[in-house]
């Protein structure tokens, strides 16, 4: 199933009205990059995508297998790199607290299973970026 995006671009900042046609969020650039800051730059909301499908995937597996838990919290850092050649390392650190009365051995299951959420296995998998078309033609 194929996922569509729609944004709406106006002249302040870099505010940009995101939505998937039942759901809208603002996106914007930090204001030393002469953004507003009114919403999450594009950066910010990959991380956003990773660390809630780690999180869900904790949760979805805890219910599947009848472990009870309480919250489950994440952390995520990025950090890039630009090469000599231009292009770009980018390293992502992640720390998971999961809440709730487990072994030590359920927590690493969970975590594990969250580290090979499927937003992770498509942020690693090979990307093919078609070139923009033109909405006006």
């Amino acid at each position: 199933m194929a996922t569509e995006i729609k944004i709406k671009n106006i002249p302040t900042g870099y505010q940009s009205f995101i939505s998937n046609g039942r759901h809208a969020i603002v996106g914007d650039e930090p204001i030393k990059s002469k953004g507003t800051d009114l919403g999450m730059s594009p950066t910010e909301l990959v991380l956003a995508g990773i660390s809630m499908c780690k999180v869900a995937t904790i949760r979805n597996v805890a219910r599947r297998k009848g472990i009870e838990i309480g919250n489950v919290d994440a952390e995520l850092k990025q950090v890039v790199r630009r090469s000599a050649d231009g292009t770009f390392t980018t390293t992502i650190d992640s720390a998971i607290k999961i809440e709730g009365e487990i072994s030590e051995e359920t927590r690493e299951m969970l975590i594990e299973e969250a580290d090979n959420c499927y937003v992770t296995r498509l942020v690693r998998g090979d990307w093919k970026i078609n070139p923009s078309e033109d909405l006006a033609v």
